[in-house]
């Protein structure tokens, strides 16, 4: 029965002990030092980062955007390939209606006069074929150009493929010009317009800032220099400032980000608020595997022949794709947010004195002495009046 009672005791004493600290001054300049020099590293800490840098004081809104472009240039070709021809926008820019993204035609493989019929499959490990009974009919490659016809035929003097029906004559994209078709659009400019808006805030701005007037805007053109405001970007200037040359860039075609921030500080005393722009080669350009390198895609024309027979002319079309990416944050002073981020800032106070215990409890020469003192006391019942007192050191 005592071991019980004893047991209980226990249990409530471990359950209801309240513990306070104990306080201790030690006259030392070094522990001293440590616990200010750690006070003022949180000083810092929550003045120059969480206020200057992070601006914790300030609630904050994601931008909402809309973009368009307008690409002006032209260029005239003549060619052995294709018969002299004059470019405008309505050719080389796809779609003509730029929104986000806008793509400047730039090289290109011409496959004239395609019509439906029949013509042996382009050579492949899969097409060639020594007589009939190689080729299947009604076969369809995904990889390949059309549906066999069950027929072996002569695809040159040396090599026989299976015949297809599909447009005829084939494409064949191995022979891309080695200087682009359309070198002169380098030279041609694009003009984004861009609005944007932070609901929170009900704040709205546009590129074509209010001191840009129309005169100016008819013969301005983007430069960090000298226009840092300009809305009107040379394509040569865009490609350069991403890292490549357009010329090269130009023969296979690739994906350029041009990359506007609207990063704004919305407080009055610095209610600046301008957008950013950088450029970025976004497809991937490595070195070594470099497999499908550029950006591509294909498109016809299609008309009918004095005979009624349709046909059409293939574009296998190279250049380059312009993405305009619009992202930005904006902030604001607020209230509540300066006393919930400052307060958990603050929190790190309560840090200082175990930075400096661990100080004195490890790097002193008499710390065995302060670790003796750090104990607790040990405070009966108030109603037995019984206490048992530790000795102090320099004890407060």
């Amino acid at each position: 029965m005592s071991k019980t009672t004893d047991c209980c005791q226990n249990f409530l004493h471990y359950v209801f002990d309240y513990e306070t600290p104990k306080t201790l001054v030690i006259p030392s300049l070094r522990v001293g030092f440590v616990f200010r020099f750690t006070q003022l590293l949180v000083v810092l800490y929550v003045v120059g980062y969480v206020c200057v840098i992070q601006k914790a004081y300030q609630d904050t809104d994601s931008v909402i955007s809309t973009v368009t472009t307008k690409v002006k240039g032209f260029v005239y070709t003549n060619t052995s390939d294709m018969d002299p021809r004059f470019w405008d926008v309505a050719d080389y820019v796809m779609p003509p209606q730029g929104d986000r993204s806008f793509f400047v035609l730039t090289n290109l493989v011409v496959t004239p006069k395609q019509t439906q019929s029949r013509c042996p499959e382009l050579p492949s490990p899969t097409a060639t074929c020594m007589d009939d009974c190689d080729c299947i009919e009604g076969h369809n490659n995904p990889r390949g150009n059309g549906i066999r016809t069950g027929l072996c035929e002569n695809y040159s003097t040396t090599v026989k493929t299976c015949e297809v029906l599909s447009w005829c004559p084939l494409e064949i994209d191995t022979k891309l010009p080695a200087r682009p078709l359309l070198a002169a659009a380098e030279n041609f400019t694009v003009l984004i317009k861009n609005s944007i808006t932070y609901p929170k805030f009900n704040f709205h701005r546009r590129n074509i800032l209010p001191h840009i007037n129309s005169s100016y805007l008819k013969r301005c053109e983007f430069s960090r220099e000298t226009d840092p405001d300009c809305p009107i970007f040379r394509l040569k200037h865009i490609v350069k400032e991403a890292g490549e040359t357009f010329q090269d860039m130009a023969v296979k075609g690739g994906i350029i980000g041009i990359l506007i921030d609207w990063s704004c500080d919305l407080d009055m005393w610095a209610g600046k608020c301008y957008p950013k722009y950088t450029f970025h080669r976004l497809d991937n350009k490595h070195p070594v595997n470099n497999v499908a390198p550029g950006y591509n895609f294909r498109f016809a024309k299609y008309y009918k022949t004095p005979d009624g027979e349709e046909e059409r002319t293939l574009f296998k079309a190279y250049g380059i794709r312009f993405d305009v990416i619009v992202f930005g944050t904006a902030g604001k002073f607020g209230i509540v947010p300066t006393i919930v981020n400052l307060g958990a800032a603050l929190s790190f106070l309560s840090l200082v004195p175990m930075v400096a215990d661990w100080f004195m409890l490890t790097c002193m020469r008499k710390r065995d002495i302060y670790s003796r003192q750090k104990v607790s006391y040990l405070i009966e019942d108030a109603d037995t009046e019984s206490t048992s007192v530790g000795t102090t050191y320099g004890t407060q």
